[in-house]
């Protein structure tokens, strides 16, 4: 499963069959963790570094009232914060929005990667700017965009990211997130979400059944949702080319 990150990498370099195997022997092995169990809290100190290699997470907020606020997906291929082997503590939390299945790296195997294979830290870290990408992409959609290209822009990204990782065929892929946590996620009540999904279907946009998404029109989504792949920072051209 290790090899969903070797897809995401591959986008911005080839990785040598041994930086592939620095990797494999880094991991201790692998957890399953229920949906809604929270992974890592903030403020933790997390002793791994985690690699989504199964299901959907998230990161999130929590509120002093209870309320929480998703920032970012993360989907098979996706590492949970590399820069946890820096940092001292977490400053938000990760929670499983299905089963998940975690691979499991050390923090000081992750600092031994760092420092002593170089190619490996640049892919890493590229990774890590391609996630900063996207939340800062995240702020433009929720503060600038209305509802319904907001959640159509969302729909885009995560076609191409799951692509990227070798999770979708042709335009369809899992999206296993209920109305409430779409809702968490582009600041809508769950009422309002399933208005703005329904729209897009009835525009011939998308189908969504049995927690499956399918992308019918691409080319009018994107345009629809002024959807650009650039922030996804992928040299490899496929990844700029619309899916088919």
């Amino acid at each position: 499963m290790i090899n969903h990150l070797f897809n995401k990498l591959s986008y911005y370099m080839t990785l040598s069959e041994e930086e592939k195997q620095v990797l494999e022997r880094a991991s201790t092995g692998s957890v399953l963790m229920e949906k809604g169990e929270v992974i890592i809290n903030e403020g933790e100190r997390p002793k791994y570094v985690y690699l989504i290699e199964k299901g959907w997470a998230c990161r999130y907020k929590l509120l002093e009232n209870g309320d929480n606020h998703i920032m970012a997906y993360l989907i098979p291929g996706d590492l949970c914060d590399v820069h946890i082997a820096i940092l001292d503590e977490m400053d938000h939390s990760l929670r499983a929005l299905t089963p998940v299945t975690l691979r499991k790296f050390p923090a000081d195997e992750m600092r031994n990667i760092m420092e002593n294979h170089h190619r490996l830290a640049r892919a890493l870290f590229w990774s890590t700017l391609v996630d900063e990408a996207v939340l800062r992409e995240w702020l433009v959609n929720m503060g600038t965009r209305p509802a319904e290209s907001r959640l159509a822009h969302l729909f885009c990204e995560m076609l191409i990211r799951s692509h990227i990782a070798g999770c979708a065929k042709d335009n369809s892929f899992e999206f296993p997130l209920s109305q409430a946590e779409l809702g968490e996620t582009i600041g809508l009540t769950s009422v309002h979400t399933n208005r703005v999904l329904q729209k897009l279907r009835q525009e011939g946009l998308v189908s969504l059944e049995k927690k499956r998404l399918t992308i019918l029109d691409w080319e009018r989504l994107k345009e629809f949702s002024q959807f650009d792949s650039i922030y996804l920072h992928c040299q490899n051209i496929s990844c700029q080319r619309s899916p088919r």
